[in-house]
Protein backbone atom coordinates (compact mmCIF):
# COMPACT_ATOMS: atom_id res chain seq x y z
CA UNK A 1 0.00 0.00 0.00
CA UNK A 2 1.29 3.34 -0.71
CA UNK A 3 0.94 6.35 1.81
CA UNK A 4 -1.75 7.90 -1.39
CA UNK A 5 -3.99 4.97 -0.92
CA UNK A 6 -4.94 5.94 2.37
CA UNK A 7 -8.35 7.10 2.51
CA UNK A 8 -10.32 9.32 4.56
CA UNK A 9 -6.96 10.65 7.01
CA UNK A 10 -6.41 7.20 8.18
CA UNK A 11 -5.14 7.59 11.04
CA UNK A 12 -4.73 10.28 12.07
CA UNK A 13 -0.99 9.98 13.59
CA UNK A 14 1.61 7.11 13.22
CA UNK A 15 3.65 6.14 16.41
CA UNK A 16 6.68 4.09 16.00
CA UNK A 17 7.46 2.71 19.12
CA UNK A 18 11.56 2.08 19.32
CA UNK A 19 12.97 -0.17 21.88
CA UNK A 20 16.78 0.26 22.12
CA UNK A 21 19.77 -1.50 23.47
CA UNK A 22 23.17 -0.49 21.91
CA UNK A 23 21.71 -0.08 18.24
CA UNK A 24 24.27 2.71 17.30
CA UNK A 25 25.33 0.94 14.11
CA UNK A 26 22.01 0.18 13.21
CA UNK A 27 19.47 3.33 13.87
CA UNK A 28 20.65 6.03 11.70
CA UNK A 29 19.62 3.99 8.51
CA UNK A 30 16.30 2.46 10.46
CA UNK A 31 15.15 6.52 11.32
CA UNK A 32 15.97 7.37 7.82
CA UNK A 33 13.85 4.93 6.31
CA UNK A 34 11.04 5.73 8.86
CA UNK A 35 11.42 9.11 7.64
CA UNK A 36 11.02 8.23 4.28
CA UNK A 37 8.31 5.67 4.32
CA UNK A 38 6.36 8.41 6.07
CA UNK A 39 7.27 11.44 4.53
CA UNK A 40 3.63 11.76 3.46
CA UNK A 41 1.58 11.12 6.89
CA UNK A 42 1.89 12.57 10.13
CA UNK A 43 3.87 10.30 13.08
CA UNK A 44 6.11 10.33 15.74
CA UNK A 45 8.82 7.78 17.50
CA UNK A 46 9.15 7.18 20.66
CA UNK A 47 12.36 6.16 21.53
CA UNK A 48 12.98 4.00 24.52
CA UNK A 49 16.96 3.77 25.55
CA UNK A 50 17.82 1.22 27.56
CA UNK A 51 20.76 2.02 29.19
CA UNK A 52 22.68 1.97 26.04
CA UNK A 53 26.47 2.02 26.42
CA UNK A 54 27.63 2.60 22.81
CA UNK A 55 26.66 5.74 20.70
CA UNK A 56 22.65 5.35 20.54
CA UNK A 57 21.39 8.11 22.79
CA UNK A 58 23.79 10.14 20.51
CA UNK A 59 22.47 9.38 17.42
CA UNK A 60 18.74 9.69 18.48
CA UNK A 61 19.32 12.99 20.20
CA UNK A 62 20.83 14.00 16.88
CA UNK A 63 18.27 12.54 14.88
CA UNK A 64 15.56 14.46 16.84
CA UNK A 65 16.40 17.62 15.63
CA UNK A 66 15.19 17.43 12.21
CA UNK A 67 12.40 14.11 12.94
CA UNK A 68 9.97 13.67 15.39
CA UNK A 69 11.19 12.00 18.27
CA UNK A 70 10.70 11.96 21.93
CA UNK A 71 13.49 10.28 23.84
CA UNK A 72 12.75 8.16 27.01
CA UNK A 73 15.98 6.78 28.56
CA UNK A 74 16.75 4.18 31.66
CA UNK A 75 20.12 4.90 33.35
CA UNK A 76 20.45 1.14 33.30
CA UNK A 77 19.65 -1.92 31.61
CA UNK A 78 16.21 -2.99 32.48
CA UNK A 79 15.37 -5.41 29.88
CA UNK A 80 12.81 -5.46 26.96
CA UNK A 81 9.82 -6.01 28.81
CA UNK A 82 10.42 -2.80 30.84
CA UNK A 83 11.22 -1.11 27.80
CA UNK A 84 8.17 -1.87 25.80
CA UNK A 85 6.36 -1.21 28.87
CA UNK A 86 7.43 2.58 29.03
CA UNK A 87 7.34 3.33 25.29
CA UNK A 88 3.67 1.60 25.05
CA UNK A 89 2.59 3.85 27.85
CA UNK A 90 3.59 6.97 26.89
CA UNK A 91 2.05 6.68 23.29
CA UNK A 92 -1.39 5.33 24.51
CA UNK A 93 -1.51 7.84 27.02
CA UNK A 94 -0.77 10.77 24.63
CA UNK A 95 -2.32 9.50 21.61
CA UNK A 96 -4.86 11.05 18.98
CA UNK A 97 -8.08 9.82 18.28
CA UNK A 98 -7.69 6.85 15.49
CA UNK A 99 -3.93 6.67 15.83
CA UNK A 100 -2.39 3.49 15.47
CA UNK A 101 1.13 2.43 17.30
CA UNK A 102 3.38 0.16 16.49
CA UNK A 103 6.31 -1.65 17.74
CA UNK A 104 9.22 -2.95 15.81
CA UNK A 105 12.80 -3.92 16.85
CA UNK A 106 15.63 -1.17 16.25
CA UNK A 107 18.70 -3.44 14.85
CA UNK A 108 17.33 -3.50 10.68
CA UNK A 109 15.61 -6.50 10.75
CA UNK A 110 12.05 -4.91 11.04
CA UNK A 111 11.46 -3.55 7.56
CA UNK A 112 9.57 0.27 7.68
CA UNK A 113 7.33 -0.31 4.45
CA UNK A 114 5.30 -3.20 6.09
CA UNK A 115 3.85 -0.53 8.29
CA UNK A 116 2.09 0.57 5.36
CA UNK A 117 0.65 -2.47 4.58
CA UNK A 118 -0.29 -2.50 8.58
CA UNK A 119 -2.64 -0.04 8.19
CA UNK A 120 -5.17 -1.50 6.16
CA UNK A 121 -5.70 -4.30 8.58
CA UNK A 122 -6.13 -1.89 11.03
CA UNK A 123 -8.60 -0.04 10.25
CA UNK A 124 -10.95 -2.73 10.66
CA UNK A 125 -8.38 -5.14 13.55
CA UNK A 126 -7.13 -4.07 17.05
CA UNK A 127 -3.74 -5.89 16.47
CA UNK A 128 -2.35 -6.23 13.25
CA UNK A 129 1.17 -8.58 13.26
CA UNK A 130 3.66 -9.44 10.94
CA UNK A 131 3.84 -12.77 11.21
CA UNK A 132 6.44 -15.40 10.28
CA UNK A 133 3.88 -17.60 9.62
CA UNK A 134 1.63 -16.40 6.68
CA UNK A 135 2.70 -17.98 3.20
CA UNK A 136 4.11 -15.14 2.02
CA UNK A 137 6.85 -14.42 4.88
CA UNK A 138 10.08 -14.79 4.35
CA UNK A 139 12.73 -15.45 6.39
CA UNK A 140 16.24 -13.91 5.73
CA UNK A 141 19.32 -14.89 7.64
CA UNK A 142 17.34 -16.20 10.75
CA UNK A 143 19.56 -18.80 12.28
CA UNK A 144 17.98 -22.59 12.39
CA UNK A 145 17.85 -22.44 16.34
CA UNK A 146 15.78 -19.38 16.38
CA UNK A 147 13.47 -20.64 13.64
CA UNK A 148 13.12 -23.77 15.97
CA UNK A 149 12.34 -21.45 18.69
CA UNK A 150 9.20 -19.09 16.69
CA UNK A 151 7.69 -22.17 15.50
CA UNK A 152 8.02 -24.15 18.98
CA UNK A 153 6.16 -21.47 20.30
CA UNK A 154 3.65 -21.65 17.76
CA UNK A 155 2.67 -24.88 17.78
CA UNK A 156 2.41 -24.10 21.99
CA UNK A 157 0.62 -21.44 22.38
CA UNK A 158 -1.78 -22.17 19.21
CA UNK A 159 -2.35 -25.52 21.30
CA UNK A 160 -3.19 -23.95 24.52
CA UNK A 161 -4.59 -20.56 23.58
CA UNK A 162 -6.32 -20.81 20.25
CA UNK A 163 -6.76 -17.18 18.84
CA UNK A 164 -8.53 -16.45 15.72
CA UNK A 165 -5.96 -14.34 13.18
CA UNK A 166 -3.34 -15.55 15.31
CA UNK A 167 0.00 -17.95 14.60
CA UNK A 168 2.84 -15.81 15.37
CA UNK A 169 2.70 -15.66 19.28
CA UNK A 170 6.34 -13.84 19.64
CA UNK A 171 7.20 -11.36 16.49
CA UNK A 172 7.31 -8.11 17.71
CA UNK A 173 6.54 -6.08 14.85
CA UNK A 174 2.75 -5.33 15.59
CA UNK A 175 0.27 -2.54 14.79
CA UNK A 176 -2.19 -1.65 17.73
CA UNK A 177 -5.38 0.71 17.32
CA UNK A 178 -4.42 3.07 20.31
CA UNK A 179 -7.69 2.38 21.74
CA UNK A 180 -6.97 -1.02 22.34
CA UNK A 181 -4.28 -0.22 24.07
CA UNK A 182 -5.95 2.39 26.39
CA UNK A 183 -8.44 -0.13 27.10
CA UNK A 184 -5.76 -2.25 28.30
CA UNK A 185 -4.13 0.19 29.99
CA UNK A 186 -7.27 1.00 31.94
CA UNK A 187 -7.89 -2.73 32.62
CA UNK A 188 -4.80 -4.20 33.69
CA UNK A 189 -3.00 -0.75 35.05
CA UNK A 190 0.53 -1.28 35.71
CA UNK A 191 0.19 -4.98 35.45
CA UNK A 192 0.01 -5.12 31.78
CA UNK A 193 3.29 -5.36 30.55
CA UNK A 194 4.47 -7.80 33.20
CA UNK A 195 7.38 -10.29 31.70
CA UNK A 196 10.86 -8.74 31.91
CA UNK A 197 12.57 -10.23 28.17
CA UNK A 198 11.23 -11.30 25.05
CA UNK A 199 8.32 -13.31 26.46
CA UNK A 200 6.43 -9.65 27.17
CA UNK A 201 5.57 -10.05 23.78
CA UNK A 202 3.30 -13.06 24.36
CA UNK A 203 2.19 -11.92 27.77
CA UNK A 204 0.67 -8.60 25.56
CA UNK A 205 -1.21 -10.67 23.32
CA UNK A 206 -3.04 -13.06 25.57
CA UNK A 207 -4.10 -9.93 27.74
CA UNK A 208 -5.43 -8.23 24.43
CA UNK A 209 -6.97 -11.83 23.55
CA UNK A 210 -8.80 -11.79 27.13
CA UNK A 211 -10.01 -8.34 26.16
CA UNK A 212 -11.50 -10.06 22.63
CA UNK A 213 -9.10 -7.89 20.71
CA UNK A 214 -9.63 -8.41 17.17
CA UNK A 215 -6.12 -9.57 15.45
CA UNK A 216 -5.02 -9.78 11.70
CA UNK A 217 -1.25 -11.56 10.62
CA UNK A 218 0.15 -9.74 7.29
CA UNK A 219 3.42 -11.31 5.59
CA UNK A 220 6.51 -9.65 6.12
CA UNK A 221 10.42 -10.20 5.08
CA UNK A 222 12.30 -10.89 8.57
CA UNK A 223 15.87 -9.15 7.59
CA UNK A 224 18.64 -11.01 9.99
CA UNK A 225 21.01 -10.39 7.25
CA UNK A 226 20.35 -6.32 7.61
CA UNK A 227 21.21 -6.09 11.13
CA UNK A 228 24.67 -5.49 12.58
CA UNK A 229 26.08 -6.42 15.86
CA UNK A 230 25.11 -9.70 18.20
CA UNK A 231 21.42 -10.59 18.82
CA UNK A 232 20.46 -9.46 22.08
CA UNK A 233 18.23 -12.84 22.74
CA UNK A 234 19.56 -15.51 25.06
CA UNK A 235 17.34 -18.29 23.24
CA UNK A 236 17.65 -20.94 25.96
CA UNK A 237 16.69 -18.33 28.98
CA UNK A 238 13.86 -17.16 26.27
CA UNK A 239 12.78 -20.14 26.08
CA UNK A 240 12.47 -21.74 29.13
CA UNK A 241 10.81 -18.20 30.55
CA UNK A 242 8.19 -18.85 27.52
CA UNK A 243 7.28 -21.95 28.13
CA UNK A 244 7.36 -21.15 32.03
CA UNK A 245 4.49 -17.67 31.04
CA UNK A 246 2.71 -20.36 29.04
CA UNK A 247 2.33 -22.50 32.28
CA UNK A 248 1.33 -20.29 34.73
CA UNK A 249 -1.38 -18.67 32.20
CA UNK A 250 -2.73 -22.18 31.98
CA UNK A 251 -2.95 -23.03 35.31
CA UNK A 252 -4.81 -19.71 36.07
CA UNK A 253 -1.27 -18.38 38.22
CA UNK A 254 -1.59 -14.97 35.74
CA UNK A 255 -5.06 -14.26 35.69
CA UNK A 256 -6.10 -11.46 33.07
CA UNK A 257 -7.24 -9.22 36.11
CA UNK A 258 -4.74 -10.11 38.30
CA UNK A 259 -4.15 -7.85 41.46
Amino acid sequence: MKATELRGGWPLRITVVLPIYNEADNLEQLLSDLAETFCRLRYRIVAVDDGSNDRSLEVLERASKRLPIEILRHETNLGLGSTIRDGLYRAARTSEPDEVIVTMDADASHTPSTILKMLGGAATHDVVIASRFTPASRLLGVPFHRRLLSAGASILFRALFPTRGVRDFTCGYRAYRAEILRKAIESYGDKFVQADGFQCMVDVLLKLRALNARFLEIPFELRYDQKKGKSKMKVFRTAALTLALAVRWKLGLRRPFEA
